[in-house]
């Protein structure tokens, strides 16, 4: 779960870099808190979300998740100002980008921190 946060910390720094309209102006060590404000929407939030739009996903054969992770992102951007944790999306196209980033360089970092798959061999008898 400690990766996992680390890794949307990063993600969600990366973000603030390369996206204009993605910021974070406060200390370093609150995007631990912008990250497990935005983990902890993904897992309470999103799954809810997903089934309220399941008709949106199945006429987009799953493209309108860009939406939702978009969405995401601007709740973690309001959830995280109403706090005073320095994080902010302004608007639809900066959350969308962002969010796509976020992705990107979570699934890259997730990818980068697994163990070696195990493999397994059968000895002939």
């Amino acid at each position: 779960m400690l990766v996992r946060l680390l890794i949307n910390a990063a993600a969600l720094f990366v973000a603030t870099r390369l996206v204009p309209g993605v910021q974070f102006t406060g200390d370093t060590w609150l995007l631990l808190f912008v990250a497990l404000v935005f983990g902890a929407l993904n897992v309470s939030v999103k799954p809810i979300l997903i089934l309220l739009t399941l008709p949106a996903f199945l006429i987009t054969l799953g493209l309108f998740t860009f939406v939702l992770n978009a969405l995401m992102l601007w709740l973690t951007s309001e959830l995280s100002l109403a706090l005073g944790l320095g994080f902010r999306v302004d608007g639809f196209w900066a959350a969308f980008l962002g969010a796509l980033v976020v992705s990107i360089v979570s699934m890259v970092l997730s990818l980068m921190v697994q163990p070696p798959a195990v493999q397994v061999t059968h000895s002939k008898k």
